[in-house]
């Protein structure tokens, strides 16, 4: 457990937490030479921030008391300067599609090590689940970057990452009524758990949000804008899987105490990971404007529902720091065990498993029906038909056979049940028993 506690802090008055025009236009980062880390950890908190006041624009909508409002504009107003000074980290000179696989570096290696770091079988299963498709994702966008632009995607992610297919994009398309997840208890989740829900929630609204915008503005192809448009979509699967996690029954001004509360310990986090001097000083700008906000947000608990902050987080001291890392050896685990599965209503499932007259048949059979018309399937047949072989950045071949053939893009795995192996592994979500075995970084575990 990490000593530091926010709580425990003597926070600045909100009021001088208010920047300059100076302040909040920062000199980017260039893209030269930034370290790959460096650049998802803006990313990260740029969706952070924009998670933040979302949350209390919704919640101002949904409350009659103007003083509360009014508190709530405060706080919001500081967080909207925060996600200004952020996003502008990101230089001139750094397009759309470069930008993307920051996107989806984080996306793959944020999910994997949440992952590895959760205790709750079904929120675990979630995040295995989704980092799969965030990584074909990845691979997807890398082969859009070297056919359009003659970009390397392996100098981006900093040979961090693995560039190569997984569940292909095709087969990530469910109904909508496979897109939910039972939610956690906050009586009895951990903390750890609780920080996960929401860094990944906020994380993948965030990546949503940013293809629904750009895919329409991407002027170098149709190709590319078909490509976000149909990605866009997943990412909006991935937010109703994510946020269903979420407990409901929290009040607004608990859920505003834990916002507050992961700020803190993200901005903690990317504080003590950063490798930049100048960009840890921002962190360390948004920490204390952060514990300030976290003491507003306690007050406001006891003032409009009488309860102590430790009602909701019983122990101020952050867990496990956020440290993002490699996770190759995880992610192939996952790759070899887990990639011929789909969702099934709350559980994930073997694709086997599913009757005909599931709505997965039918989502795909309507959204999918011509496979030449998907994008991220033409974006590899045209890459594979300009250069002999897709692109990718391998440390060894893929771990599943059928996706070793680097001539011919798979349009099957996972969506054509003769097409995807059997023997896939799942951990179950039934009554909190979790019966299969799992890949981690140290081997497989048995839960």
């Amino acid at each position: 457990m990490h000593s530091f506690n926010p709580f425990e802090e003597r926070p600045l008055p909100i009021e001088k937490t208010f920047m300059d025009w100076n302040t909040i236009y920062p000199c980017p980062y260039n893209k030269e030479t930034v370290d790959p880390y460096t650049k998802c950890r803006i990313v990260l908190m740029n969706g952070t921030e924009f998670e933040a006041q979302w949350f209390t624009r919704n919640f101002s909508r949904h409350c009659t008391d103007n003083d509360l409002r009014r508190d709530l504009a405060l706080i919001r107003r500081i967080e909207q300067q925060q996600q200004r000074r952020i996003s502008c980290l990101k230089p001139k000179d750094e397009s759309t599609l470069e930008h993307t696989i920051t996107y989806e570096q984080l996306a793959v290696d944020l999910t994997a090590v949440l992952a590895k770091q959760e205790s709750d079988c079904n929120v675990k299963n979630a995040l295995n689940f989704a980092l799969l498709e965030d990584f074909d994702h990845l691979y997807r966008y890398s082969n859009l970057l070297d056919y359009e632009y003659g970009i390397c995607p392996e100098k981006l992610v900093g040979c961090y990452t693995e560039i190569t297919p997984a569940r292909p994009t095709i087969s990530e398309h469910r109904h909508p009524v496979d897109s939910i997840f039972t939610h956690v208890c906050n009586d009895t989740a951990s903390i750890l758990t609780k920080l996960n829900i929401g860094i990944i929630t906020a994380a993948e609204q965030q990546t949503m949000n940013f293809y629904m915008n750009v895919a329409a503005l991407y002027d170098k192809s149709d190709l590319g804008r078909r490509l976000y448009q149909e990605i866009g979509m997943i990412e909006e699967e991935h937010v109703s899987q994510y946020e269903s996690l979420k407990d409901p029954t929290a009040t607004w001004l608990e859920d505003l105490l834990m916002h507050e509360y992961t700020e803190c310990y993200l901005y903690y986090s990317c504080m003590q990971t950063e490798c930049d001097r100048r960009i840890r000083r921002i962190w360390e700008d948004c920490l204390v404007q952060e514990i300030a906000h976290l003491h507003k947000a306690k007050d406001l608990l006891w003032k409009y529902e009488c309860k102590e902050w430790q009602q909701v987080i019983p122990c101020g001291n952050f867990p496990e720091l956020l440290c993002l890392r490699p996770n190759i050896d995880y992610v192939r685990g996952i790759i070899e065990t887990t990639t011929g599965n789909t969702q099934r209503k709350e559980c994930v499932v073997p694709l086997c498993e599913l009757s005909s007259n599931d709505p997965f048949f039918c989502y795909q059979n309507i959204v999918n029906h011509n496979v030449n018309c998907v994008a991220s399937h033409n974006v590899i047949d045209r890459y594979i038909k300009c250069n002999g072989q897709d692109y990718r950045f391998e440390t060894a071949p893929n771990p599943l056979c059928v996706l070793q053939n680097r001539c011919k893009d798979n349009t099957t795995l996972a969506r054509i049940p003769s097409e995807t192996p059997a023997d896939t592994q799942v951990c179950g979500t039934t009554k909190g028993d979790c019966r299969c075995k799992m890949n981690t970084e140290d081997g497989p575990v048995s839960f």
